[in-house]
């Protein structure tokens, strides 16, 4: 057996024409991290599961990215995280959704997954558990960027004058992995800071299993980025499995046909991140780019941006 990583930072990315050349290699040089941190626990036959933990966490503690430390503000001005991982070998899930506190969401959704009956969990259910796991809590001067407080006022002047930001990425940003590890087994993490002047409360696709989160050890592991409601709508990532299971599709005819075909035409831009059991990968997007990296046993990792 080999082992398999694939990483998204979210599918709204900046535009082309915003983004300099300084700001792109920092991307890059985020991106190159959180592949590297995954790929450390595979080479040393760590779990598919303990590979996106990693991943994630590394995404979520760099502030480039809309998750964790990153994360956006809804219309209150307000802070609300959403995550999910999910493990293929018996479709073990923990959930958290609209959580403000733990450094790391996905370790509380992992929490969720791990230390009791539930699938999902929201507020002082979700802290309490977070509290009796000893995660690490932060305050709010923790999760501030100014860049993520102008885009909120930005967004808000913006809904005064009845008109919507052009810029994709003030309206998605999500952040996930996928892996296949040494044993065969698959698994998938996302977590999300929702997008720009949500409304509060506000749930997307990244915790509900199926839609933005999914993982099976028949076919595959999957976490998307785009617009949440859609792909709620039309169980994004269950849908790529199932193609591959009822249909008899690569995983690459399946990802591509859910996010082209299915998704965006119906206004569902945005792409995702898939490992199937085999190691393949598939990383479609219907948008300008997604923040992206992958990686396996033996070969150069590879980051990229725009198509």
């Amino acid at each position: 057996m080999t082992y398999t990583l694939a990483v998204h930072g979210g599918a709204g990315t900046l535009l082309r024409g915003d983004m300099t050349p300084e700001r792109e290699a920092a991307y890059h040089a985020a991106l190159a991290h959180v592949v590297a941190t995954g790929e450390a626990v595979l080479k040393a036959n760590g779990s598919a599961l303990d590979a996106v933990t990693a991943a994630v966490c590394a995404l979520e503690d760099e502030p480039l990215f809309n998750a964790g430390r990153g994360a956006v503000f809804t219309d209150a001005g307000t802070q609300e995280m959403d995550a999910a991982i999910m493990e293929g070998r018996d479709r073990r899930a923990g959930c958290v959704a609209s959580i403000f506190g733990p450094r790391n969401p996905i370790r509380l959704a992992r929490a969720v997954m791990e230390k009791g009956e539930q699938v999902m969990m929201t507020g002082e259910g979700a802290m309490k558990l977070a509290r009796e796991h000893g995660l690490a809590l932060e305050e709010a001067d923790y999760f501030f960027t100014e860049t993520r407080r102008e885009a909120l006022e930005n967004a808000l002047a913006l809904k005064r004058r009845g008109e919507t930001s052009s810029d994709p990425s003030q309206r998605h940003g999500t952040v996930g992995a996928v892996a296949l590890d040494v044993d065969g087994n698959l698994a998938a993490a996302t977590s999300t800071g929702g997008f720009t002047a949500k409304a509060s409360g506000r749930i997307g696709d990244t915790p509900v299993i199926g839609a933005g989160t999914y993982a099976d050890n028949e076919t595959c592991a999957v976490s998307g980025t785009g617009t949440g409601e859609v792909f709620i709508r039309y169980t994004a990532a269950a849908d790529i499995a199932a193609r591959m299971r009822y249909l008899g599709e690569s995983l690459e005819q399946a990802a591509d046909h859910v996010v082209n075909t299915v998704l965006g035409p119906r206004e569902g831009s945005g792409g995702v991140i898939a490992v199937d059991a085999k190691g393949a990968i598939a990383l479609p997007f219907n948008c300008e780019g997604m923040y992206r990296g992958h990686v396996r046993a033996g070969e150069d990792p590879v980051t990229a941006i725009y198509r």
